[in-house]
């Protein structure tokens, strides 16, 4: 299992460290590993996380 840290993290997402702990804070966001004070996330959840988030652009008139 492949571990990441805050910045790496955020950089696999394209986001802020900021913001990665603003979610956490409000319960959203990728699935996380506490060690200790540490925080880590498991790539496999970042992978889950956008896939979960993904929107399949609707066509034009509204017909998928």
């Amino acid at each position: 299992m492949v571990l990441l840290n805050e910045k790496q993290a955020s950089q696999y997402l394209c986001c802020s460290v900021a913001a990665l702990r603003k979610w956490r804070l409000l319960g959203k966001g990728p699935a996380y590993v506490k060690v200790s004070r540490l925080v880590r996330y498991p790539e496999a959840d970042l992978r889950a996380y956008i896939e979960s988030n993904r929107v399949e652009p609707m066509a034009a008139g509204g017909v998928r």
